[in-house]
């Protein structure tokens, strides 16, 4: 699908539910949350049935977020059968790696196409801190359980927050040890995360150069996103870098969201969109639910205006309501 500013969509984040295991002190409230019941978010059946629609339409990639996705059960039955839809190249997962460790050879199985670990630290106090739970052994665990399958490219997203304890050039030694890529995600001002700052990309390379020298810009993107990537010598993987923020890349944007409850959005910061689900559910035709899905490409954004003032229609649900 073409956008109305000539921009080619054809990837997109499924979340498939809200709820989480972790409770991250930017994503999710500490005494957790109001959770919507299983009959409010799409079924499996749902989700492949609007992958073959989205797959016509030329939508080719599909991300799996939550929340965690993984606390859903039978994931990778879901992995496996939207792998069989016609049209559908790559299915992709996000994940805290809580139980990744248990569930990597059934996803392999499935046939995923690449895992990509949330993790901010290695400090398994900071790890707590942030998180308000334990668990880094079991994050470490599903990392090692990953790199058993090299054919599965692994990437660790992490969130530089600008505090000391974290450590950023630990982080970035993940990807001079091992064949994975390191990302640094900038703080999205989403939710709970607009009361952080975060660190910026230019800080967060100079720490770099400063530990590890000089590094190269890396031609070849790794993965289907707006990241950019550098080469570190003696490195087996990449260092990149997601900064919507503070390196706008809208006018390169292929993706659209689609939440748990069936809502896809065409932009993360506004709250329009269209309620597949409610046509869904209503039995409305293919040719209805593609209509829908094409107005709401078509009036995608042009990019998204963070950091200056909001409008009326900019969005307030948090990032483990619209799929991280």
């Amino acid at each position: 699908m073409i956008d109305g500013y000539g921009r080619t969509i054809d990837y997109i984040r499924i979340s498939v539910t809200d709820r989480c295991n972790l409770r991250c002190t930017y994503c999710m409230p500490e005494k957790g949350t109001l959770s919507v019941s299983h009959e409010e978010i799409l079924s499996y059946e749902e989700i492949i049935d609007l992958a073959g629609i989205f797959a016509s339409l030329g939508i080719h990639k599909i991300r799996l977020t939550g929340g965690e996705p993984l606390v859903r059960k039978n994931l990778s039955f879901l992995v496996k059968k939207l792998k069989q839809v016609s049209g559908i190249h790559q299915v992709t997962l996000t994940t805290n790696g809580i139980f990744l460790y248990d569930q990597m050879d059934e996803l392999v199985s499935a046939g995923i196409d690449g895992i990509n670990i949330s993790l901010d630290t290695l400090n398994p106090q900071l790890f707590e801190k942030i998180t308000r739970r334990n668990g880094l052994e079991d994050v470490l665990q599903g990392f090692h359980k990953a790199l058993e399958y090299p054919q599965i490219p692994l990437k660790i997203n992490c969130v530089p927050m600008g505090i000391e304890d974290q450590n950023i050039t630990d982080m970035a030694m993940l990807a001079k040890k091992y064949p994975v890529h390191v990302r640094f995600i900038e703080m999205m001002p989403i939710g709970l995360g607009k009361q952080y700052e975060g660190q910026s990309e230019e800080a967060v390379l100079r720490e770099l150069k400063l530990r590890f020298g000089e590094c190269q810009n890396s031609e070849k993107a790794p993965g289907n996103g707006p990241g950019h990537y550098y080469q570190f010598e003696g490195f087996c993987g990449k260092i990149g870098f997601i900064s919507a923020v503070s390196h706008k890349f809208c006018d390169s944007c292929n993706r659209v969201r689609l939440t748990s409850g069936g809502f896809l959005k065409p932009c993360l910061q506004y709250e329009t969109g269209t309620d597949l689900k409610k046509l869904l559910r209503q039995n409305e035709s293919e040719e209805c639910i593609r209509a829908a899905i094409e107005d709401v490409v078509r009036k995608k954004p042009q990019g998204h205006q963070f950091g200056k003032q909001q409008n009326e229609d900019t969005e307030n649900r948090m990032m483990w309501q619209i799929g991280g």
